[in-house]
């Protein structure tokens, strides 16, 4: 709703949704499967420094700064409706505490108006960051959880349901072409799930062998 129009939002979107979707997937696809085929189960989780090879510098600090950028952006999108449910929830829980309810107005030097700043929302949302990050800490397998995560949401959210409103949307009869096309789709990424949730806990496993609060190596 924030895009500029015309074009219609939709039109726009739907441009950026396919350009962002068809680079994500090119750089993911070379990234997978020129991995995997170069190095087979030895294929290193970071590309980059995983064979000891940290030249050029300034190659790796680029790269590490596109991962900063893209994970704060990534924490606030995934972040924020949790802590507008539970603000929300305290809000209407609790709404004659001051706690909780009352904005202190702080004054900010040259500008305009002053800061709202409430106490509870400041507080919890500090409290849950650290937790977050402690919890992280003490995950130092990385890369098997997060393909948990994604093996678990990655069907249901990014096939199945997307797929169920096509059909709706388009009102595709039963036992169609299309609608049995539609469902082959599903049910291979339903596969493809299953066996990469198996392949992730199987590396957690084999990772708790050796595993030691707070360490990332070993």
């Amino acid at each position: 709703d924030t895009v500029k129009s015309p074009p219609s939002e939709a039109k726009t979107m739907k441009k950026a949704t396919l350009l962002s979707v068809a680079v994500t997937t090119t750089f993911y696809m070379l990234c997978g499967c020129m991995g995997y085929a170069a190095f087979g189960d030895h294929a290193p989780s970071n590309l980059l420094t995983g064979f000891g090879f940290y030249n050029p510098y300034w190659l790796l600090d680029i790269a590490n700064v596109a991962i900063v950028v893209h994970l704060v952006g990534a924490y606030q999108v995934f972040c924020q409706p949790l802590f507008a449910f539970i603000e929300k929830f305290a809000q209407s829980r609790w709404p004659d505490s001051d706690f909780i309810t009352k904005d202190i107005a702080v004054p900010i030097p040259f500008a305009v108006k002053p800061y709202n700043l409430n106490l509870f929302r400041l507080i919890w949302r500090t409290i849950f960051v650290i937790l977050t990050t402690v919890i992280s800490m003490l995950l130092p397998f990385f890369n098997d959880v997060v393909g948990i995560l994604g093996a678990f949401g990655f069907w249901p959210l990014t096939v199945y349901f997307p797929v169920e409103m096509y059909i709706a949307q388009k009102k595709i009869p039963k036992w169609s072409s299309r609608w049995v096309c539609l469902q082959i789709l599903s049910l291979c990424c339903l596969v493809i799930s299953i066996a990469a949730a198996a392949g992730s806990m199987a590396g957690v496993v084999l990772d708790l062998k050796a595993y030691k609060p707070f360490k990332s190596t070993y």
